[in-house]
């Protein structure tokens, strides 16, 4: 908007010098015909403007030379005016889309092959998310906040970058096992789903609030809070557990246990090794409804001299053609 306008007052000075120059031009001009005509004098000249014809000229010239006078002080005035540079205000409503996504991945090392998944597939779906907030925890023995929930699309990549790649184990202490085994056990997804579930801000928000949930459910020690209370904290708060599980249905026991606890909040469990994989899930968590969340209202400020430099630029060229006329 800043460049288009820059242009157009360009534009605008442009036509301006231009105008000048040919009417210095013309004045010029038509001062050395007016030299010529004041040598040669006419006898009986009250009777040439007497005559009707003479009289029609004399008018139209006095209407012609108040035409110029008036299109100067317009042109005068809208060249005053633009570069005064007018300002117009605009109130924006921010629209943000209310679905929140927490990533909550089991970093056990059974884990690290689907972990490694769910990261790679919300790497490549960021571009089409527009106002959705990403968050990422992990846990093993014990919970750790990678990011809270944001919508900064290019942080998010950024970390969601740097903890997949530290599953290569490049360093002696990898980023995903830090603060992750403070605890007593391993796989403590009890402990791990409900900072998940805590993690989600503005509870008086009508948001849809879910949390994709890697774990093999393959719990080793006592954890401080169950899975199924984890479930019933999530589901108070209205947020749904979408379980994904790589050996779902191989152990019944396990795989009964991690459904019913996702069923509970009004999720699901999937199993990732037959025919669903991370995006399908993905896919469907997305198809929930989201409604729209509208942000604080800013008046934003522009400037606006298009209409201004319309009229300058018109009677710019009205006073260059009238003038024209009238020295012909």
């Amino acid at each position: 908007m800043a460049l288009a306008n820059g242009w157009l007052i360009l534009v605008a000075v442009a036509v301006v010098v231009i105008a000048i120059a040919l009417g210095i031009v013309i004045g010029l001009r038509s001062g050395v015909k007016t030299e010529a005509h004041e040598r040669a004098r006419v006898a009986r000249a009250e009777r040439l403007r007497a005559l009707p014809t003479f009289r029609q000229a004399l008018n139209r010239r006095v209407l012609a030379l108040s035409s110029i006078l008036l299109i100067g002080v317009i042109a005068t005035l809208a060249a005053g005016v633009v570069s005064a540079r007018p300002m117009a205000s605009q109130t924006i409503q921010p629209v943000n889309t209310s679905r929140d996504i927490m990533l909550c991945l089991d970093v056990s090392g059974s884990m690290s092959e689907v972990d490694v998944e769910v990261l790679t597939v919300f790497e490549e779906l960021l571009e089409d998310f527009e106002g959705e907030r990403i968050g990422l925890t992990i846990f093993n023995s014990s919970p750790v906040q990678i990011f809270p929930l944001t919508d900064d699309y290019e942080f998010i990549r950024s970390h969601l970058q740097s903890i997949r790649e530290s599953f290569e184990f490049a360093e002696s202490v990898p980023e995903h096992w830090v603060g992750t085994l403070n605890g007593n056990g391993a796989s403590l997804i009890g402990d791990g789903l409900a900072a998940c579930a805590m993690a989600f801000d503005h509870p008086d928000d009508e948001r849809s609030r879910s949390i994709i949930f890697a774990t093999d459910n393959e719990v080793n020690g006592a954890s401080i809070v169950t899975l199924d209370e984890a479930a019933a904290y999530a589901a108070s708060n209205g947020v749904r557990v979408f379980a994904l599980n790589p050996v779902q249905g191989k152990d019944a026991d396990v795989s009964a246990e991690l459904t019913k606890a996702a069923e509970a909040t009004g999720g699901q469990a999937y199993g990732l090794r037959d025919t669903t994989t991370v995006s399908d899930i993905v896919t469907q968590v997305q198809e929930q409804e989201a409604s729209a969340l509208k942000g604080q209202a800013q008046v934003v400020w522009t400037d606006a001299p298009n209409l201004w430099i319309v009229v300058l630029m018109i009677s710019m060229l009205s006073f260059i053609v009238v003038l024209w006329r009238v020295r012909l």
